[in-house]
């Protein structure tokens, strides 16, 4: 029965994207965001086939777009150096417990998210992920209440008493795609100069706030303020300066602010057992420091029936270059860094000059958020990828004219 309705998912899908490829893309955005593999799972179970499904969609929307749009050379992708480590770690040999066809799914899903960069996506289509991107969030908070409000799922969680929204799926991840949601609106803003995206950022952020997520509200501030300063917009500094100010002075009774409560409090360490997660993967780099282990070992490294899995409720590393020099070693981890280096920076370097400055601190902003955040494989990072993939295909000499 489960395999009929995939097929008919694929097929329906199929029909989609032939005839709307920008409908398709957005709602698959969309899709990802509201986070199914979450509120769907706990309606009818299957939290891994969901994920695969999803994925698979993705793999099917960019086959589908590469016949439609066709394709263009990207010799920097990122995704060659998962391949560079999936290879290697046949070499050295797989880590115990990682089977070849486990690793073989994990270099697929690690690569998919940057294959929409080998397109020459419609200019329908590069609108159509941009506006979903920044949407996004929103459209998942209003979701979560639709499905809260027919009993099928809850807005938020209370933790330590204070309050983290997660709409229709979890806090975390939320915030990951409200941050990407920043990082359009302000693109946007830089491209057209229209006020309204500034206040799409500012909704964005918000949401990051009512998240409890700290990491990604300080970056999404931190990028906020550097376009207004150099966009000389002194009149919202200011503003948003005086909002700052009227927090402070209601410091004390905005405790239901998770980020607000851990900041007063002084409890801003180890509230994802960071601590406890980082010596295995830690050892699993130093057991062989130069190929690593394959690619999907960090999925094996603590076992999901593991004491420590159970008790915390995950067995991600929570750290991307812990994780990815135990699959790559330092080889591997060396390919990823210089070859995302070297794709932003040509895949930029048709933007005009605020957008191009723009888009390399969100690079850089992506870089310490995966000190801390599984950036690379969780379902934030298609929504991320595709969208970067949409604003370097922008320019006009990368972008299929509509027929």
């Amino acid at each position: 029965m489960l395999i009929a309705l995939l097929i008919l998912a694929c097929v329906c899908g199929l029909g989609l994207i032939c005839r709307f490829p920008a409908l398709a893309c957005a709602l698959w955005v969309l899709a990802l965001e509201t986070s199914p593999d979450n509120w769907l799972a706990q309606a009818i179970g299957g939290h891994a086939t969901i994920i695969a499904v999803m994925k698979a969609f993705g793999l099917l929307l960019a086959a589908m777009l590469a016949l439609q749009a066709g394709l263009r050379r990207d010799r920097y992708n990122p995704g060659f150096a998962f391949f560079l480590m999936f290879c290697t770690g046949l070499m050295h040999g797989l880590y115990p417990g990682l089977s070849l066809l486990g690793s073989v799914r994990s270099l697929l899903s690690s690569a998919a998210p940057f294959l929409f960069s080998f397109l020459r996506l419609p200019v329908s289509v590069v609108r159509a992920v941009k506006h979903a991107a920044i949407a996004g969030p929103a459209v998942t908070v209003a979701f979560g209440a639709l499905l809260a409000q027919a009993a099928l799922g809850h807005m938020y969680d209370i933790e330590l008493g204070a309050l983290r929204l997660g709409a229709s799926g979890e806090p975390p991840f939320l915030a990951g795609f409200a941050l990407v949601g920043v990082y359009a609106a302000l693109m946007e803003f830089l491209e057209s100069r229209r006020h309204r995206n500034l206040g799409l950022a500012a909704l964005n952020l918000i949401i990051i706030l009512f998240t409890g997520a700290r990491v990604p509200l300080l970056l999404g501030l931190a990028l906020t303020v550097s376009v207004l300063a150099q966009q000389r917009r002194l009149q919202l500094l200011a503003a948003l300066g005086a909002l700052l100010s009227l927090a402070l002075m209601f410091w004390p009774d905005l405790t239901i602010f998770r980020v607000i409560d851990l900041a007063r409090l002084g409890e801003v360490e180890n509230l994802s057992s960071r601590e406890l997660v980082w010596p295995y993967f830690q050892h699993a780099f130093a057991a062989s420091p130069l190929i690593g282990w394959g690619v999907g070992a960090g999925k094996v490294i603590i076992p999901l029936s593991s004491p420590l899995a159970a008790q915390i409720g995950t067995n991600a590393a929570h750290d991307e270059y812990l994780r990815i020099g135990a699959e790559g070693g330092a080889l591997g981890l060396g390919a990823l860094l210089v070859s995302l280096w070297l794709w932003v920076a040509h895949g930029s370097a048709a933007l005009a000059p605020a957008p191009r400055r723009l888009m390399r601190l969100i690079f850089l902003s992506f870089a310490l958020h995966s000190v801390t955040d599984n950036t690379l494989i969780a379902t934030t990072s298609s929504v991320f990828f595709i969208w970067v993939s949409a604003v370097f295909a922008a320019a006009p000499e990368r972008t299929k004219p509509e027929t």
